[in-house]
């Protein structure tokens, strides 16, 4: 699938950037792994989305400035490192993992992705891998 930037986090962006307006939660992001059956849209906000519980399952903290910018077919992005999602066994709740979505300090909606494959850990072990890559581009995306 594809990933999907929100309103919501265009804005907390543009203002981050242009009126140096940063999260009053600091400036790290928080990776989530969400267990509704929802496909991501520009207009999602962080409530959209039902956060996985159980399982052994944690949010994962995206340091700022820990992401490496590159160029890729002359498409500039940032990427951070695989995250690894390892569970203890099944999620409560809904047990099946439909994407990710990554909040701002505030809590705010930045962007969201579901997976190509819905995932249902349910074992000791058993593993979601995540690698992000945010690309910025007037062409077309690789």
């Amino acid at each position: 699938m594809a990933l999907v930037l929100s309103d919501v986090g265009a804005n907390a962006l543009l203002v981050a950037y242009y009126n140096n307006t940063r999260p009053g939660g600091g400036n790290n992001h928080t990776l989530k792994l969400y267990t509704n059956d929802y496909t991501p849209l520009d207009s999602s906000t962080a409530g959209s989305f039902t956060v996985a519980t159980g399982g052994g399952y944690a949010d994962k903290a995206l340091t700022n400035g820990s992401w490496t910018p590159s160029q890729v077919g002359g498409i500039q992005q940032v990427a951070y490192a695989q995250q690894v999602f390892t569970f203890t066994g099944a999620l409560t709740g809904n047990p099946t993992l439909y994407g990710y979505y990554v909040v701002d300090g505030d809590g705010v909606l930045v962007y969201a992705e579901r997976f190509a494959i819905n995932f249902t850990p349910a074992n000791n072990g058993d593993h979601a891998d995540v690698t992000l890559k945010f690309q910025l581009s007037k062409g077309t995306p690789t």
